[in-house]
């Protein structure tokens, strides 16, 4: 191979590192949910699903790309940093290519995204450019919403409320109260990522001056954060339940219990570097649990 195209390789290689591939099931489960209700609802449209399914990725992708590039502006990412390593931090992208990588990123999302709005009206415009800017000033402009104790509550509407809902209104033209209810489980787990992300980081972000709830409440607030959002997210399946006649399938992500037992117990345990671990299957939970949840609605 030449020197020229291993350079690409690598290039490339550093684009799908930045864009953070193990965070991106965050964006996929709300989609998954809320199109398995439109399914179940007999309101399923596929064309909308895969449009909602590739926005909400890019949207992921362009907050991750952001995120490492006004982190590293900030100064809050570094090469010694106890979490994966960042694209800037490590030389493998420059400013400038992140900058037009993010605006691309963020540009095409708003093209497809206009499909949606053909469907879904003004409504959807609206979700969508808030949550493009809700991505940006996730860690810059003048209130960073990161770096003030308001990324978990950024986690939980965008990848719970308004990423499940908005991907059943636009099949269904109509609200769910099942939508609404389902949106809870799939937004706490998202945000338990965020929180064992910030829970590792605490030392370093103080520092930083990045005021996450982990800085500002101390480590005990965000272990019991995190056991909260998880006994939650098990409770709700019983809700969906008895409250909207579904079948005992709906029971389905129970089967997920050990693996959340096992990261409760690692996240009072573990510390340091140790918790990237704890971050990954708390990630893969996720998926797993909104999968199944996903599953049992349709049958």
């Amino acid at each position: 191979m030449s020197n020229s195209a291993s350079a690409q390789m690598n290039k490339l290689e550093a684009w799908i590192l930045a864009s953070r591939p193990k965070t991106l099931l965050a964006a996929f489960v709300p989609v998954v949910t809320g199109t398995a209700i439109a399914i179940s609802d007999g309101m399923f449209n596929a064309l909308a699903a895969v449009d909602a399914l590739i926005c909400a990725l890019l949207i992921q992708i362009g907050t991750n790309f952001s995120n490492d590039l006004f982190d590293y502006l900030a100064g809050t990412d570094s090469p010694g940093r106890l979490g994966p390593k960042r694209a800037l931090a490590e030389g493998w992208i420059s400013v400038k290519e992140m900058k037009i990588g993010t605006a691309l990123t963020f540009g095409i999302t708003f093209i497809l995204g206009l499909y949606l709005v053909y469907l879904g009206g003004w409504v959807i415009l609206l979700i969508g450019v808030l949550s493009i800017l809700a991505g940006i000033a996730y860690t810059t402009g003048p209130i960073p919403l990161s770096y003030n104790g308001l990324g978990d509550i950024f986690s939980f509407l965008f990848f719970g409320l308004i990423g499940t809902i908005g991907t059943y209104y636009v099949q269904s033209l109509r609200i769910s109260s099942l939508a609404v209810l389902s949106s809870i489980p799939v937004g706490a787990l998202v945000t338990n990522i965020l929180i064992v992300n910030n829970y590792r980081d605490i030392d370093e972000d103080r520092l930083a001056g990045k005021k996450t709830l982990a800085v500002i409440f101390g480590k005990r607030f965000s272990r019991i954060q995190y056991l909260i959002f998880s006994i939650v997210s098990y409770l709700i399946p019983v809700f969906v339940f008895f409250f909207y006649k579904q079948s005992y399938f709906v029971f389905l992500p129970l089967l997920s219990i050990p693996l959340a037992v096992k990261l409760v117990k690692m996240i009072y345990t573990l510390d340091g570097k140790e918790l990237n671990k704890t971050l990954e299957l708390t990630a893969k939970l996720s998926g797993i649990y909104g999968i199944l949840f996903a599953i049992g609605i349709v049958i």
